[in-house]
This record gives structure tokens, sequence and C-alpha cells, in this order.
């Protein structure tokens, strides 16, 4: 499949239906109004969604699990982001946490 010009259509195409998505959103703002309701669901949905793709990449490596390792670091990193440490003090204590572990032998 070497078909420069569609390529170069369908890029544009998707540009264009980027575009016009960022842009609908302030334009129409004003004429529709988002239940409370579905605002609280959207937020929440978010967190949920977040939390399910840092689960997922703690716990798996590739189809089989991750060890303890990872979820342990990912764990302390969790915990002082919690206690709203500064973040590089999160990742190097995350990372810090997942390489010690490591370096003992734990998977």
């Amino acid at each position: 499949m070497n078909d420069t010009p569609l390529l170069l259509v369908a890029i544009g195409v998707l540009a264009v239906g980027t575009f016009s998505m960022r842009f609908a959103g302030p334009a129409l703002r004003s004429r529709f109004e988002v239940p409370e309701r579905a605002q609280q669901l959207l937020a929440a949905a978010a967190i949920v969604l977040l939390t399910a793709l840092v689960a997922t990449s703690a716990l798996t490596d590739g189809h089989g699990p991750a060890g303890i390792a990872r979820p342990a670091g990912v764990l302390v990193g969790g915990v002082l982001a919690w206690r709203k440490a500064p973040f590089v003090l999160v990742v190097v204590a995350a990372a810090g946490t997942a390489a010690g572990l490591r370096l003992l032998g734990v998977p």
C-alpha cells in the first residue's frame, strides 16, 4: 500500500474533522446546557478510566503478571502523590522502590 495521495487526503480529512470537533465545543457551549449530574458522571468516568489505565500498566507485563516490584513502586508513588509530595520525589521514590526490589531479586 503505497498510495501517497490517498494517505494525504486521509490526513487532511482527519485534520479537518479534528479541528471541527475542537471548534464546536466552545462555539456550541452557550446553546446547550449539560445537566449537573452528567458533568459529575463525566468527571467520575475520567477518574475511573485513568485508574484502570494505571492498574493495567502496573499489574501486567505483556500477557502475564508484572511481578511484585512494579506494583510496589506504583503504590509508593501513589501514596506520595496522594500526600502531595513534589513530583520529582514521587517519580524518584517509585523508581527507586522498584529498582531496589529488583536488585534484591524480587520479580
